[in-house]
């Protein structure tokens, strides 16, 4: 289809460019507009707007975990919706067929939309200094308020009580004005254009999990609550409201008292399919790049989530991974979530893991499930409560996903991918290393062992420590990242020793050796080889490492940077136990 100089294919919109060419991928780009109009794969999910029209509440929340598409379609609400909007954005789209809807709704009522993303700060002044500033840049959009003769005079001056600002740019709004702005807003916005209004407010429980961390929960909780009871529950003015965030934060009573408010979350099965990528959505992206081939792997490194009775894949990994194969950086999946999100939830639940904890750790790390009673409706001050509710955070979050089967009050929790799995296992090593340094001489008698040739004392100490850890037993788990995981704990060992220069999978003689050490101060060198031991077979395992460091030659390195005594280990591990062979 092609209307003025927008050429729409499969969801795709392409101003004024070959069809022959492959479009972008919008990796990183949040804006609907932006995506629409300036060449971007677009994932069609406007058939949201008919679902929410269909079951409309005053007040609609959706909580998923970050990085599913939350942001984009608050983005695609706030441009069918708002007055002005270009209906050639929605061209060849699925709510395009959807005539009634769009005759009715499309660019018919005045939007107020505001992300509270950014609202955080060291103390709860800078951060209500933020939100102030949001409020104040949201109602800079309505500059039309200050001259509309709809309004009285004295309309007019509270429209200016929320926009002024000092020499520095920064709005100097009151906080009681602050907490009426939203309102205040919408009753101005409904006179001017005689419309109520539909308020859209993205990621709005970020405030509380800055404000937690920070230390100035309770005040932040109290301005939230404000805020919301204002605009939300009072507001006459209002049509609908759209909110999104991780949580459902109402044991706060930040939103009592609000009638008709629809909360879906992850154990929803409406609007499933609207955050997140299905499966067939993740194959016509990838038939559409040639990358077909890729399906299983990226199946098995990001999908994994169940979104109601739906199977999801995260969205930012599919589309980083998409288009890191298109610019040919990356031949492998890597682990995009993780460097776009802290991981301090995880590391809280590693730093309080009892030994029963561990146990049901280590089965979800081996790819098996537990069962846990969820609940939905905890905060950010209930972290350090109990243990059992760091599973529901863990879940609500998304690093852990429900399974197929619901056991009464409990539900089945799995590790979704790969990647996520990654996590897990990274922040117990990061975690295992800080317990090690609590006893630098126990570490310092198991390094030294491996200088002085002790194997007896290098194979007490490892096991000790692995004693300590989490295991990797799953049979579906491929050897070689099993021996990853047994090398990444050797690794973090060797990296607290002084004048030890330590290096994994160095290319040397005819190979990638798994760990090479040098120690110039005494012309030691030391070639390590890990093999994971299949069925507590050690000796195979450890015969088969020392062959493999003669037969590829692995000492080469060494020798040839000055290092007179060469020792080789080979080491088999197998679940909390090793066995380790000199030679």
């Amino acid at each position: 289809m092609e209307t003025g100089n927008v050429i729409e294919r499969s969801g795709i919109s392409v101003r004024e460019r070959d069809m022959t060419m492959q479009v972008r991928l919008p990796m990183g780009i949040e804006d609907f507009e932006e995506i629409r109009t300036w060449g971007f794969y677009y994932v069609d999910k406007t058939g949201l707007i008919r679902e929410l029209l269909e079951n409309l509440g005053k007040v609609n929340l959706f909580t998923r975990p970050r990085r599913f598409g939350k942001t984009l379609n608050m983005s695609m609400l706030e441009y069918f919706f708002s007055i002005g909007s270009d209906s050639l954005l929605f061209d060849g789209l699925e709510i395009s067929g959807e005539k009634k809807i769009c005759d009715e709704y499309m660019g018919k009522f005045p939007v107020i939309s505001i992300s509270l993303k950014g609202v955080s700060g060291r103390n709860f002044d800078e951060a209500k200094g933020r939100l102030r500033n949001i409020l104040g840049n949201a109602a800079m959009r309505f500059q039309f308020l200050m001259e509309s003769d709809r309004l009285m005079a004295v309309e007019r001056q509270r429209y200016r009580t929320i926009i002024n600002f000092d020499k520095r740019g920064a709005f100097t709004m009151a906080d009681e004005t602050m907490e009426d702005s939203l309102l205040m807003l919408s009753q101005l916005l409904q006179k001017h254009y005689g419309q109520k209004v539909i308020i859209l407010i993205d990621e709005y429980d970020v405030p509380l999990e800055r404000a937690y961390k920070a230390g100035y929960y309770e005040e932040m909780v109290e301005l939230i609550r404000n805020l919301f009871g204002q605009s939300l529950k009072t507001n006459r003015s209002l049509y609908f409201a759209v909110l999104t965030g991780c949580f459902r934060i109402s044991k706060e009573s930040i939103f009592t008292g609000l009638n008709n408010f629809n909360v879906y979350t992850v154990k929803d099965v409406r609007y499933n399919e609207y955050f997140g990528f299905t499966d067939q959505e993740v194959r016509q992206m990838l038939a559409y790049y040639g990358f077909m081939d890729q399906h299983n792997v990226i199946k098995e490194w990001y999908d994994g989530y169940q979104f109601g009775n739906l199977g999801i894949y995260c969205p930012w990994d599919v589309i980083n991974y998409c288009g890191d194969l298109r610019d040919g950086s990356v031949k492998k999946p890597q682990n995009y979530w993780v460097n776009t999100s802290g991981n301090d939830i995880v590391r809280t639940f590693v730093n309080k893991l009892s030994a029963s904890a561990r146990n049901e750790i280590e089965q979800l790390i081996d790819g098996n499930s537990i069962r846990k009673k969820i609940r939905q409706e905890l905060t950010y001050r209930d972290l350090d409560s109990d243990i059992e509710n760091l599973w529901s955070i863990l879940y609500t979050t998304g690093y852990l996903t429900q399974g197929k089967e619901q056991d009464g009050d409990l539900t089945e929790l799995v590790i979704p991918n790969r990647e996520v799995r990654w996590i897990f296992v990274e922040q117990i090593q990061e975690w295992f290393q800080e317990e090690t340094k609590k006893d630098m001489g126990k570490l310092n008698s198991f390094c030294m062992a491996f200088q002085e040739n002790d194997v007896s004392v290098i194979e007490e100490g490892f096991n000790a420590y692995l004693g300590k850890t989490i295991s990797i037993r799953d049979t579906n788990v491929k050897k070689d990242m099993k021996e990853n995981f047994y090398h990444g704990i050797l690794l973090g060992l060797f990296g607290l020793m002084d004048g030890w220069v330590v290096k994994s999978n160095a290319e040397s003689g005819e190979g990638y050796s798994d760990i090479i050490i040098k120690i110039e101060a005494k012309e030691i060198g030391i070639v390590i080889e890990l093999k994971y031991a299949e069925n507590a077979a050690f000796d195979a395992g450890c015969k088969k490492a020392m062959q493999q460091i003669r037969d590829r030659n692995y000492e080469e390195i060494l020798v040839r940077d000055g290092m007179k005594t060469i020792y080789r280990y080979g080491i088999a591990c197998y679940q909390k136990r090793c066995k380790v062979i000199s030679g």
